[in-house]
């Protein structure tokens, strides 16, 4: 029998299926038909988390009493590993009881600080380009996109006096990630202090995703270690690509004590707490030391090697200076469509290369490449590229 037709709800009008869910769908296709697909588009990391983060679930989740509901805020020894980290790694001081809230991933935070604070109508400044849930989840939310331009020629910062001469009435948050995602560009001297000082003139509240920072970047920062953060602003953070746990769904958010609580009305409506071995895991891959960093970044940093050689033979040009997970690269003139482009390259030679227009219209002119890829895997990605006539 046919099913019942059913009305999408209104908030999902402007809101479609996520790109890289169709992507997936049509490069399991051709490899059903018997191609060899390299896929370097999403960032999920290619390597396991450290054993030792490992041997901390498996040691409890073996324990009887560990599988039952948890606290809605998040387990203490998850909260209070997250405060030590803050504390050491960005010489920020957060209050593990009530500046501190765990998450399923940070995306899920995204959708709650939405869910939280936007009423219909209410406008939010987002990056062009930028990460496409903070898109998504402002519209599903209510709210209304207003986009503020990141150019390459500005080093991918805002543009302060042209978002003020754009108007804010009716503005009630900005969203900003830094380490950009995805043009790989850390936040300038200053940009933090301009931030602040921004979001306290016009009485908005600053949402900063900062899960990137450790990522071929030799200076980790916090927005919330600039003086008057907290008063204007929170901070997401993720284990996913730090730690190499992205399927594990480990994330926070910090900020002043009200505004946790006003988040956690939301989020006790919509999920529990999360399991309580995989908090206290995380908790341990929070107390990993410097090495696991510099292994981590010595493995992407061989692997960036590889990706740039991929942004030669296609003949983009690039910053040899990013962070994060991927590399970003200027198509060359003539190439055309960003979109026509990786397809041409996906048919005709195997390789699937993010196309930049997905993250807004300034990103239309380039390419993403992820480096959750072996170095053998990137080479052969650009092999094939080199023998291809685009």
């Amino acid at each position: 029998m046919k099913p019942i037709e059913m009305k999408l709800a209104r908030r999902l009008g402007g809101v479609g299926e996520y790109y890289f869910s169709k992507k997936l769908r049509e490069i399991d296709r051709m490899r059903a038909s018997g191609r060899q697909i390299i896929n370097l588009g999403i960032g999920s990391p290619d390597r396991p988390p450290h054993p030792d983060v490992i041997g901390t679930l498996a040691a409890e989740a073996a324990k009887p009493g560990n599988h039952g509901y948890q606290p809605y805020k998040g387990a203490a020894v998850l909260r209070e590993a997250f405060a030590l980290w803050y504390k050491e790694r960005y010489g920020v001081a957060l209050d593990p009881e009530g500046e501190i809230l765990p998450l399923i991933g940070s995306k899920e935070g995204v959708m709650h600080v939405c869910m939280t604070y936007l009423d219909e109508g209410d406008r939010v400044l987002v990056p062009n380009p930028g990460y496409p849930t903070y898109r998504s989840a402002v519209t599903i939310a209510g709210g209304v996109c207003v986009d503020y331009v990141l150019r390459e020629d500005g080093g991918w910062m805002p543009d302060f006096d042209e978002i003020e001469r754009g108007g804010l009435q009716g503005v009630k948050m900005m969203i900003v990630n830094y380490p950009h995602m995805p043009t790989g560009a850390a936040p300038k001297e200053g940009l933090f202090r301009r931030l602040v000082d921004f979001a306290r003139r016009h009485g908005i509240l600053l949402l900063h995703d900062n899960p990137y920072s450790f990522l071929r970047n030799d200076r980790p920062e916090s927005l919330l270690a600039t003086p008057g953060a907290t008063e204007v602003a929170l901070e997401l953070n993720s284990l996913s690509k730090s730690h190499c746990m992205a399927g594990w769904r480990i994330g926070m958010i910090g900020g002043a004590r009200e505004r946790i609580d006003e988040i956690i009305r939301f989020k006790s409506n919509m999920d529990s707490g999360m399991f309580y071995p995989l908090q206290a895991a995380a908790a341990k891959a929070l107390s990993l030391g410097d090495d696991w960093y510099r292994e981590l970044n010595a493995l992407y940093r061989r692997r960036e090697a590889k990706a740039y050689e991929i942004l030669d033979a296609v003949g983009c040009t690039y910053d040899p200076v990013q962070a994060g997970l991927f590399v970003w690269g200027r198509l060359p003139e003539g190439a055309g469509d960003c979109y026509e482009f990786s397809d041409r390259v996906l048919n005709g030679c195997g390789v699937f290369l993010t196309p930049g227009g997905i993250f807004g219209s300034e990103g239309d002119r380039y390419i993403r490449i992820s480096l959750c890829a072996t170095e053998e895997v990137l080479q052969r990605a650009a092999d094939q590229i080199k023998g291809m006539v685009l």
